[in-house]
């Protein structure tokens, strides 16, 4: 199984930003982690990360034949998006939300996400190890 793990806005700044929500680990350990895990779950994981929104469009639009399923954490564009989504249903590519905080006990403007919409779960308030879990879930639907 190939799986394109996309991360939008700021996460390339994990460690640094917010640490006492996002923890103190860096971007590379997060795909330290998934490398690590992909390999476990005998899948091939790819990485995308923008803090654009049209680029996320991209990248989700060229996954479409040479992936079979996508993790996204969209960041912030979670909230604001219909154009993420409107590609992730485009594809139909199984997808699965995954946020390291748990989006559901923070502000008020997280309580909408417009992907979730286009996703078969959402994994939350997990750290990094939602990221693995999203593969998880993937590659069971594969399986099935």
């Amino acid at each position: 199984m190939k799986i394109l793990v996309i991360n939008g806005p700021n996460l390339n700044m994990l460690g640094i930003r917010e640490p006492e929500i996002y923890g103190k680990e860096t971007y590379q350990d997060l795909l330290a982690l998934v490398k690590d895990a992909a390999s476990r779950l005998g899948a091939e994981a790819a990485f995308f990360q923008s803090n654009h929104e049209g680029a996320i469009v991209d990248a989700i639009q060229e996954a479409y034949g040479k992936y079979d399923g996508i993790v996204i954490n969209p960041a912030a564009y979670t909230h604001t998006s219909v154009a993420i989504l409107d590609a992730l249903k485009a594809v139909g590519i199984p997808a699965v939300e995954v946020h390291i905080s748990n989006v559901s006990e923070r502000e008020d403007f997280r309580q909408i996400s417009y992907v979730r919409q286009a996703c078969v779960a959402t994994v939350m308030g997990k750290g990094f190890d939602g990221y693995v879990e999203a593969m998880e879930i993937l590659c069971d639907r594969q399986v099935l």
